[in-house]
């Protein structure tokens, strides 16, 4: 399934919290629901979307306030291509979005003599596609890196000392070049996770913060770091990659969920060899 349908069926949670306490509204019958959603959506009323799918759309939120902006964003894109209503018996009814045709994951139920976005009922869907996507990018991120720092180790000079070594930063510090990415100018060769950067700032990922603890940021719904030691059961056992205060002995990434069953649920980790590691670290990741 391609990224853009993934990022209709993982619909902006985020965007329900705010009215989502007052209770979810219902419906005369499965056309007013798609009228309703469709206004909600055109006027981008985010109160009304949280009217709209109910109080459990606030447990599908991210943790990733930029993939909640792309995920509406296509959302809205494929609402505007056209909606269809394929009834499914007397009391089910699938929203199907776009020019070609998918079916939203959120069924519309009757309940009584009312209609209702069943959220509870797409949950596991939206929750899947969503997962999938992160973590698939999540490993190529994973990939980038060790092709980034062995680039970099291979760089003359690359922060104008004397000695081959490997980044421990991802990103430089201001007029330096001590990580896999800094600024460069028109003409000059790209840092080694320049490509990768560039992509995120089309994404809105790169914008500035006004906040000053510079607190990290997911990408794609998971935080990365990069590790300047292994633990002991790695491979040759426990030992620190820096030494007298470079990092000469490897490296290493790791990759987690920033909200865990909801943007991902598998932690990843790779090294110099470029293996890519993972397991389920569970809720407290």
């Amino acid at each position: 399934m391609c990224v853009m349908l993934l990022g209709i069926g993982a619909f902006p949670a985020g965007s329900f919290a705010s009215q989502a306490e007052h209770g979810q509204r219902v419906f005369s019958s499965p056309e007013d629901a798609r009228q309703a959603l469709l206004t909600a959506v055109q006027q981008n009323d985010h109160g009304m979307l949280g009217k709209i799918f109910g109080p459990v759309a606030t447990e599908l939120e991210p943790g990733d306030p930029v993939e909640q902006a792309m995920e509406f964003e296509h959302f809205s894109r494929h609402l505007s291509e056209g909606t269809d209503l394929v009834r499914e018996g007397e009391a089910k009814a699938i929203l199907i979005i776009g020019s070609k045709k998918w079916p939203f994951p959120v069924p519309i139920i009757k309940k009584g003599e009312t209609w209702f976005f069943n959220t509870e009922e797409g949950r596991e869907e939206i929750l899947n596609r969503r997962i999938g996507h992160n973590e698939l990018l999540a490993i190529n991120v994973c990939r980038s890196y060790v092709e980034a720092q062995r680039e970099y180790y291979n760089m003359p000079e690359p922060d104008g000392a004397q000695l081959p070594k490997y980044a421990q930063h991802m990103i430089s510090q201001p007029g330096k070049k001590d990580g896999l990415y800094w600024p460069t100018k028109t003409g000059e060769k790209e840092s080694p996770l320049g490509p990768l950067v560039a992509k995120a700032k089309e994404e809105g990922y790169m914008q500035k913060r006004n906040d000053v603890k510079h607190t990290p940021r997911p990408y794609h719904g998971y935080y990365y770091q990069i590790l300047k030691q292994q633990g002991p059961r790695a491979p040759g056992g426990k030992f620190s990659y820096v030494v007298n205060g470079n990092m000469v002995a490897g490296h290493a990434l790791v990759a987690y969920p920033a909200k865990w069953g909801v943007s991902g649920v598998m932690t990843f980790v790779v090294n110099q060899r470029g293996r890519v590691y993972e397991k389920n670290l569970g809720p407290k990741t």
